[in-house]
């Protein structure tokens, strides 16, 4: 089997949108899960009774030990996402596609074993199989993103189609709740667990042992039945580097002057860059506000509904339907940077200007578009407003596709794909140390200020504009760089 035929990278493609769409990112469909949880009554001991309310489905009125352990399990787990996925791409940049993809399915298999056999009575397992799931899921994303590699032109378009996939994701947990009285969460998690075969599969038939180069060779193969021996593979990443450097994408017409050879640049001298650092800070205060949001809203459901179980099922099942138009949400960022990408370098043709900085320009509008729409998304959500939530659903949806899809393009712009996956990994390790602050904030909403988010969510909004710094940056640089007189 070689992986040079066009069917067979379709297959490659297709396969990995629908791994990526049924498993990766199904941790954030989290909410739904919840009411499923509640509904088995996990961790119903916490509730204490309050006589002076209406009750609640349970009977149980003030229910705020629940909910809490429920927040911290989600955040444990959407900081492992994050936080792990550094030392996962420098296992992926080191040991290559099929140790990490063994370790994806090994992790991921583990944790939908574990929920399908927990109970009342072994609730506390949460805690250790969702973190294991939600690192097993974004490895398989990791691997995943390669793929872009095969398609040249169209390698923006095809990660950020990728990621979307992963947040689409997030709609399985919706798709268990509704069969929640047909088939038990039970029964629902050992069929996911039965999947993994499906994975493997897919790992030795369809994936390169190795990583999939860019540029890529014209005689490039991968696969089980291909022909490709390590040795082989390791040469032609030598070769596929070396036309990287000759690649206008990467170089400026004094870096193609006869006799002149850049050094490569070192990990860590991307690492401390400024253009790395504020790339952190975008990520991170958008992505709190994302994962505050899905963390608490079961509870800012229940308390704007007063309670009524059958309106917050239909309010979650509103958010996890919404969930699934990431896929289509997200290409349409990265289709906006391959055009863009390739409107900017062919001025830069004309004008001499380096390709290097109209690569990265591209990527800008992508950034500001993400910060308004997390924007817009922020004021909604701080209305407390039942109605308004479709609203929120449909800007969070769209601002947390374009979120991941652009992060991952920006990273394959900005920074050597030698470097990808430990700056991948690092990025995320270091925005999940700020996610950890979600638990604290809905800790101080439950307590001091009793359950009015307000001052929270006015703090958020303040930070979210923080994050237009962050294109407005990248354009100075970009516009510097290709100034006449900037050196290259």
């Amino acid at each position: 089997m070689q992986g040079r035929g066009l069917p067979f990278r379709v297959a490659t493609l297709l396969t990995g949108l629908l791994e990526c769409l049924g498993f990766a990112g199904v941790l954030f469909g989290w909410t739904s899960l919840v009411f499923v949880f509640k509904k088995q009554h996990y961790f119903e001991e916490l509730c204490e009774p309050d006589a002076g309310s209406l009750g609640n489905a349970t009977g149980l009125d003030d229910c705020r030990a629940q909910d809490e352990q429920f927040s911290l399990i989600f955040t444990l787990a959407s900081f492992m996402n994050n936080f792990m996925t550094f030392p996962m791409g420098y296992i992926f940049d080191r040991f290559k596609t099929t140790v990490a993809r063994l370790i994806a399915i090994f992790l991921y298999t583990s944790a939908t074993l574990t929920i399908a056999f927990t109970s009342t009575d072994t609730a506390v397992l949460l805690f250790l199989a969702m973190p294991m799931l939600a690192v097993g899921g974004i490895l398989f994303l990791i691997t995943n993103l390669q793929i872009g590699n095969l398609f040249g032109k169209h390698r923006s378009t095809i990660i950020t189609m990728y990621n979307g996939a992963f947040d689409s994701s997030s709609a399985v947990f919706l798709i268990i709740k509704l069969l929640y009285d047909r088939a038990s969460i039970k029964a629902s998690f050992i069929f996911i667990s039965v999947c993994s075969a499906w994975h493997v599969g897919r790992t030795l038939l369809l994936m390169p042992r190795g990583h999939i180069p860019y540029p890529l060779p014209a005689d490039y193969r991968y696969g089980l039945c291909s022909e490709d021996s390590p040795q082989e593979e390791d040469k032609k990443a030598v070769g596929s580097k070396k036309l990287e450097l000759q690649s206008e994408e990467f170089l400026s017409p004094k870096k193609e002057t006869p006799g002149q050879q850049q050094a490569p640049s070192s990990f860590w001298s991307h690492a401390f860059s400024q253009r790395f650092a504020w790339h952190v800070v975008w990520l991170s205060v958008i992505q709190l506000w994302h994962y505050l949001f899905i963390g608490t809203l079961n509870s800012l459901l229940n308390n704007l509904a007063s309670k009524d179980s059958a309106l917050v099922s239909t309010y979650t099942n509103a958010f996890a339907v919404t969930q699934f138009f990431g896929v289509l949400c997200a290409p349409w960022n990265g289709l906006l940077m391959d055009r863009l990408k390739h409107k900017y370098q062919e001025e830069a043709k004309k004008t001499g200007a380096p390709a290097e900085a109209a690569a990265l320009r591209s990527a800008v509008p992508s950034l500001a578009l993400t910060s308004l729409l997390c924007l817009g998304f922020a004021v909604c959500a701080s209305v407390p407003v039942l109605p308004l939530q479709y609203a929120t659903f449909i800007l969070q949806v769209v601002s947390r596709s374009f979120l991941y899809g652009c992060n991952a393009a920006f990273l394959t712009l900005a920074f050597p794909s030698e470097h990808f996956g430990k700056l991948f990994g690092l990025v995320m390790a270091l925005s999940a140390v700020v996610s950890l602050l979600q638990f604290p904030l809905f800790t101080l909403i439950k307590g001091p200020l009793q359950d009015d988010p307000l001052y929270v969510n006015l703090m958020l909004v303040l930070l979210t504009l923080l994050t237009f710094i962050h294109p407005f940056r990248v354009d100075r640089e970009c516009q510097r760089k290709a100034s006449p007189g900037e050196v290259t």
